[in-house]
């Protein structure tokens, strides 16, 4: 992985960097994480019910959601991204998908329809941004 860096650095009138696409996935995913996580955090005795979730759940993903959004905010902010936290925030994506969308898609937990369309909603957000992560991070290292 190397301690390769790169920067988003623009001039007036410049054309996008090429980490530009890794810095602003990093944030939307970052802001939408915490959206998330706050949605666990306030609404999980009401979400509990409809989503078919336990209620045990909603405080620590939501806390760990809010963590999460911390790390892609302080990441995204790095005036020079490294190789390495780039690939630990394309991981950390990648293994919530991993996680998540076998949890929507078996019977492990017991989930409404509406709590299904929701996991999958929440795998499909973070295998997209580790995606759009991952090209952003080959652009601005001019890989294949």
């Amino acid at each position: 992985m190397g301690t390769l860096t790169m920067t988003a650095e623009r001039g007036a009138g410049s054309r996008d960097s090429p980490a530009d696409l890794l810095r602003r996935s990093l944030r939307i995913d970052g802001w939408g994480t915490a959206a998330f996580g706050v949605v666990m955090l306030l609404g999980g005795r009401r979400l509990g019910g409809t989503l078919g979730l336990p209620s045990g759940w909603f405080v620590p993903v939501g806390i760990a959601m809010l963590g999460g959004a911390a790390a892609l905010g302080l990441i995204a902010r790095q005036p020079r991204i490294s190789s390495r936290l780039a690939w630990s925030a394309i991981a950390g994506n990648a293994l919530s998908g991993a996680v998540i969308l076998p949890l929507a898609v078996t019977d492990v937990v017991p989930l409404t329809g509406l709590g299904i369309a929701f996991m999958v909603a929440g795998a499909l957000w973070v295998m997209t941004f580790a995606g759009l992560a991952l090209v952003g991070l080959r652009r601005s290292r001019r890989l294949p």
